[in-house]
């Protein structure tokens, strides 16, 4: 199959949510799996109604963390039948809009054989200064750490193709980590990842209690440094890279 999978880790989602998904239902995509990750038992008639919109709906009991919610779509994925060419993954809170998506299915034309990373605009007047120059200050933590510059390494919506999925689905963390995780082995594998332009930034209501720590550039510090100790400074090929010099 030719078509990706939109996978949605999902906590306490506002009801919006579910006209969302009737938006992304007009795209070409395989399907849609919403991960309900431990919310709390007034959101069930949500879900439901995501079930109505032909949603695979995958439930944890207890909120396992986002890391955790997406893995669990891979795993899925990886056990069933279905053979797309790859996901894309998008939150569930309103971040991203139905062109963002449209734009990096897009771009999955081009740039299939590695993740696509949707990279926000921070210039929108009504994002908060200090998450931008939050989202700043962690780009130079991982330039600095890992040698590669992103200019947004925390994007929820990237796509990831097929064969990535095995790997990735055994990548350490359960919660805001596992993104910064994923670019860190990506680039140790030598998996390319392309920066798509998408469209502002946007924070909304319920977003935050999910991807609070997100934000933490003391907390991506902590993640990379101890990444730095435990795998033993940086990849091979960017340290004899970095020789060179």
């Amino acid at each position: 199959m030719d078509r990706v999978i939109v996978v949605i880790p999902a906590l306490n989602p506002l009801p919006a949510v579910v006209d969302f998904v009737r938006k992304l239902q007009a795209l070409p995509l395989a399907g849609i799996i919403v991960i309900n990750d431990g919310s709390d038992k007034r959101y069930n008639s949500t879900f439901e109604q995501l079930k109505q919109e032909n949603c695979i709906v995958l439930t944890h009991e207890k909120n396992l963390g986002k890391g955790r919610s997406l893995k669990t779509g891979m795993e899925y994925i990886l056990k069933s039948a279905e053979r797309p060419k790859g996901i894309i993954t998008v939150g569930a809170h309103g971040q991203h809009s139905v062109l963002d998506v449209e734009q990096v299915l897009s771009s999955t034309k081009i740039f299939s054989d590695g993740i696509i990373l949707g990279v926000r605009d921070f210039k929108a007047s009504d994002y908060p200064f200090l998450s931008k120059l939050q989202n700043r200050a962690n780009s130079i933590l991982f330039e600095l750490f890992i040698h590669k510059r992103l200019l947004d390494i925390q994007t929820g919506l990237r796509f990831i193709p097929r064969e990535h999925l095995s790997w990735l689905s055994k990548v350490k963390g359960e919660s805001f980590n596992y993104d910064t995780n994923m670019l860190i082995e990506a680039i140790k594998r030598n998996v390319p990842l392309y920066e798509v332009p998408i469209g502002y930034a946007k924070l909304r209501k319920n977003s935050i209690t999910y991807y609070d720590e997100v934000l933490d550039p003391t907390k991506i510090f902590q993640q990379l440094w101890l990444n730095f100790l435990r795998k033993g400074k940086m990849p091979k090929e960017l340290s004899s890279k970095r020789k060179r010099k």
